[in-house]
């Protein structure tokens, strides 16, 4: 019925446009066809390895970094999803930002412990996210998802039950992270903010799929699992293209991830109890890397055990880190680090049972630990090529200059992506 009146509708303006001047415009014309500006989507394919796009499976990955910019890029240590996702939106490196761990501890906050479920402003308000400076600026950003970006940024939480925020400032739109909504619902969430009228859609956005992630981890970063799982995921960013494309937004697209993946076995353990007496320290995290602190008065007895050479792995007092980590300044990082060699765990005891699958959270400059980076849009000088040392940090500066922000201070380097800006 809509089509046969429409069809009756469209040929009376035809007759009607018929009979007019050749020097007349339809009055409809300017209604119907929006100028839309270029929007700014940042995208985050968790564990996705540079190298990944070698296996033939990411035509559309494939395309836009072939018409675009693409590079690998170092991630901050640890190389860790919260950590390196949090310095991808602040361009601060954990020690600065504050999120130094997927898993940590505080000592304002006694008996607490930070998980990838905490929300709590406290834990983030130490670097300010490129979203909320955005929104200070009056440019509306929507999210869907990142990880902190469904905290109320410099909001508090409340001490006493039902522990509720006051203050803070979150994306226009966010939506609570759910593992159950596909990647296809999140590209199609994307599109349906960007259908929004002008006055309320977004202008910044993120995007994060975990699929490559949850593969490399469970069956390693070789196997045909995560290769199924890198198909799915470029295929999804076919939608996103597509339906770009389809309602004429032009986009710069920014696709990277937070780390690489390598593969780790139960035949690769050091068993931290067989190096030290359980009863000298307490764990906060173990695996790729371990954070640990004495028991009181067994600084001595621990410090004996962890400070020697050991195979596949080294010690630190926090303040001792090498330098070249930028990391072992904040509060939040325990008295003790140790780190493994690439694909060695450390774990508070021997395995009980035969393990095999991937991981990350080892040396930054490690090649299996390095990220993606593509850009794509119609602000992007495809002649440009990045930098070799180029870091995850310095992405940040880029995210301001694309959304005429004043970038806050920090760790990242304008310099790096300069030109990777037409002038």
């Amino acid at each position: 019925m809509f089509f046969r009146r429409f069809s009756f509708v469209g040929l009376l303006l035809l007759v009607l446009g018929g009979c007019a001047r050749s020097d007349e415009r339809p009055a409809f014309t300017s209604a119907l066809a929006e100028q839309r500006e270029p929007v700014t989507i940042l995208v985050s394919i968790d564990g996705f390895r540079p190298d990944y796009l070698k296996r033939g499976v990411t035509p559309h990955l494939s395309g836009l970094a072939a018409a675009g910019v693409e590079a690998s890029m170092r991630p901050s240590f640890p190389t860790k999803t919260f950590p390196n996702h949090w310095a991808i939106v602040t361009g601060a490196r954990p020690d600065r930002s504050g999120i130094v761990a997927n898993r940590m501890e505080d000592g304002a906050r006694p008996g607490e412990t930070f998980t990838m479920a905490t929300d709590d402003p406290f834990w983030w308000n130490e670097a300010e996210p490129i979203w909320v400076t955005a929104e200070k600026a009056g440019v509306r950003t929507g999210t869907l998802f990142w990880p902190g970006s469904n905290v109320a940024w410099g909001g508090r939480e409340a001490a006493e039950w039902p522990r509720r925020i006051s203050g803070g400032t979150r994306p226009s739109d966010w939506a609570q992270f759910n593992q159950a909504i596909s990647g296809t619902q999140r590209v199609n969430g994307v599109l349906d903010l960007l259908r929004r009228p002008a006055a309320i859609r977004p202008r910044f956005l993120t995007l994060y799929f975990d699929a490559v992630d949850m593969a490399g981890h469970a069956a390693g970063p070789d196997a045909a699992e995560t290769t199924r799982a890198v198909a799915q995921v470029d295929g999804e960013i076919g939608l996103l293209v597509e339906g770009l494309r389809a309602m004429k937004q032009p986009a710069n697209l920014i696709i990277l991830s937070d780390h690489g993946m390598a593969e780790k076995s139960s035949e690769r353990v050091i068993a931290l109890d067989q190096v030290a007496s359980p009863a000298d320290y307490r764990i906060a995290e173990s695996g790729p890397y371990a954070s640990l602190a004495a028991q009181p008065g067994r600084e001595a007895a621990l410090e004996s055990a962890l400070l020697k050479p050991h195979p596949h792995m080294q010690c630190w007092r926090k303040g001792a880190i090498p330098t070249r980590f930028h990391y072992g300044a904040h509060r939040r990082i325990l008295p003790y680090f140790c780190l493994a060699e690439t694909g060695w765990l450390i774990q508070p005891s021997a395995p009980a049972r035969p393990f095999f699958g991937g991981d990350h959270g080892w040396d930054d400059r490690a090649a299996e630990m390095q990220a993606l980076f593509i850009a794509n849009g119609p602000a992007f000088d495809t002649g440009f090529q990045p930098p070799a040392d180029l870091a995850n940090v310095d992405v940040y500066p880029l995210l301001a200059r694309l959304l005429g922000v004043p970038p806050l201070p920090g760790d990242g380097d304008p310099a790096m992506l300069a030109g990777l800006v037409k002038r």
